[in-house]
C-alpha cells in the first residue's frame, strides 16, 4: 500500500504482517468509579484468566491472548461482515446483525465462519436458523467453538455487565490521559460514540464537571447513553449534532479541553482480515478531519487543550492534520510526557514538539496516532 510505504519504507511488509495478527496482550480499562483495578485483576485471576495492571496507568489491565491456532473446516459455512470477522478472530461469538449470508443454516449445525472474501476466521454452532437470522436480526446466532486467537469473552462476564470494565485498546485509553481533564472542567468529545473515551474522561474527573459527548445521529447517541448507564457515569451529557457545526448550533459551549477522535480509515486496527481503502478515500477523510479540528480550535478556551487521535497510519490523516492545526487553527503542539509509550514523531521539520505514533510491528498495539495542542491564538 502506497500510503504505508510512505511512512515505513522497507518495513512495510512487517507492518502488514503485524496488522494481520492479534496483539499478544489485550487491554481493558477498569472503571474506577465502580471498582479498584487490583480487585478486578484478582477477580480475573481467581477464574484462571492471566491478567496484570500497567506499571504506570493502573486502570489499564492486560489479558494474555492465546494463539494463533489452526482450525478444522466444516462443510457448511456462513459469511459475516468485515467487522464481525475481525471480532471472531479474537474469539467473539457471532450475532445476527453481523451475518451477510446464512444459506442452509440450522439450529445446532456445526459450521465454519468466513469473511466476504471467503477467508476462514472461525468455527461455531448455530443457535439460530437462516429464517431467524433474516427475520429477527438480533441475538446470538453462532456460538463460537474455534478461533484463531483466544481471549475470554469479556462481554459475557460479570465485570462487563456490572460496568466494572470497558473494552478499550491501550493507545485509545492513553488518549484521555494525555487530554488530562480535571474535576469541575467542561470537556467536549466531538466524535464520541460508543462512549469509551467520554466515560474515561468522566472517570478521570471523578464524575465531577461536564463532558459533552457529541455524535451526529440518534443511534450513535443511544450507544453513548447505553455505555454511560452501564458504567454508572453521570457527568456525560450526550448531544445529537453534527460536530462540524457545534460552534454554530451550540454557541454557548466553551470547553477547557476538547477531544477530536474523528472517523478515519482505521488502517491501524488489528487483527485485520483485509483493507481496500483507496487513496481518494484517505484524501476525503483528511479533509473531513480538518473540519473537526477547526471547530475544536473555535470552542476551546484560550490556553485550553485539544487532543487529536486516530487509529490509522497515513500521513494525510495524522501528521498533515497536526500541521493544519498549527498553521491554520491557532494551536501549538505540546509534548505528551509522561505518557509517551509509543514513538515520538515530529509532525513537520519545524515542529517544536513531537506527536506520538504506535507502530503495530513494534509496540504490540493497534496502529495509532496522538497529538496534543494548546490554543494560543
Amino acid at each position: 500500500m502506497h500510503h504505508l510505504s510512505e511512512v515505513y519504507g522497507a518495513e512495510t511488509d512487517r507492518v502488514l504482517n503485524a496488522l494481520r495478527e492479534s496483539v499478544r496482550r489485550y487491554c481493558v480499562r477498569v472503571n474506577t468509579l465502580k471498582s479498584d483495578p487490583k480487585v478486578v485483576v484478582e477477580r480475573f485471576r481467581s477464574r484462571g484468566i492471566l491478567a496484570e495492571s500497567h506499571r504506570m496507568i493502573a486502570e489499564a489491565v492486560f489479558l494474555v491472548v492465546d494463539g494463533p491456532f489452526q482450525m478444522p473446516r466444516h462443510k457448511r459455512r456462513i459469511v459475516v461482515d468485515k467487522f464481525t470477522a475481525e471480532s471472531v478472530l479474537l474469539g467473539a461469538h457471532v450475532y445476527a446483525p453481523g451475518i451477510a449470508k446464512a444459506q442452509g443454516m440450522k439450529r445446532g449445525l456445526e459450521l465454519s465462519i468466513v469473511d466476504d472474501l471467503g477467508q476462514h476466521v472461525g468455527n461455531g454452532i448455530a443457535r439460530m436458523s437462516e429464517t431467524e437470522v433474516l427475520t429477527i436480526r438480533r441475538g446470538l446466532a453462532v456460538e463460537l467453538t474455534d478461533s484463531r486467537y483466544r481471549i475470554p469473552s469479556l462481554r459475557e462476564t460479570e465485570e462487563f455487565s456490572k460496568g466494572l470494565i470497558c473494552l478499550q485498546s491501550f493507545p485509545s485509553l492513553l488518549v484521555s490521559r494525555i487530554l488530562d481533564p480535571k474535576p469541575g472542567e467542561t470537556v467536549v468529545d466531538l466524535c464520541a460514540s460508543p462512549g469509551g473515551k467520554s466515560s474515561h474522561i468522566a472517570q478521570m474527573m471523578g464524575d465531577q464537571g461536564t463532558v459533552y459527548a457529541v455524535d451526529r445521529n440518534e443511534e450513535k447517541v443511544a450507544q453513548i447513553r447505553s455505555t454511560m448507564a452501564r458504567l454508572g457515569v453521570k457527568s456525560v451529557q450526550p448531544i445529537c449534532s453534527d460536530s462540524r457545526y457545534l460552534d454554530i448550533d451550540y454557541p454557548s459551549i466553551k470547553a477547557d479541553r476538547v477531544l477530536v477522535d474523528p472517523p478515519c480509515s482505521a488502517i491501524g486496527v488489528r487483527p485485520k482480515v483485509y483493507d481496500f481503502t483507496r487513496s481518494s478515500e484517505i484524501r476525503a477523510l483528511a479533509e473531513y478531519q480538518k473540519q473537526f479540528v477547526k471547530v475544536a480550535s473555535t470552542i476551546v478556551k484560550m490556553d485550553g487543550v485539544v487532543v487529536y487521535s486516530t487509529c490509522t497510519l497515513t500521513i494525510e490523516e495524522n501528521e498533515e492534520i497536526a500541521r493544519y492545526a498549527v498553521e491554520k487553527c491557532g494551536l501549538e503542539l505540546e509534548r505528551q510526557e509522561p505518557y509517551v509509550f509509543g514513538s515520538e514523531e515530529f509532525s513537520s521539520p519545524s515542529a517544536t514538539f513531537p506527536t506520538q505514533r504506535f507502530h503495530p510491528h513494534i509496540h504490540d498495539t493497534p496502529g495509532f496516532f496522538i497529538a496534543r495542542f494548546r490554543r494560543t491564538a
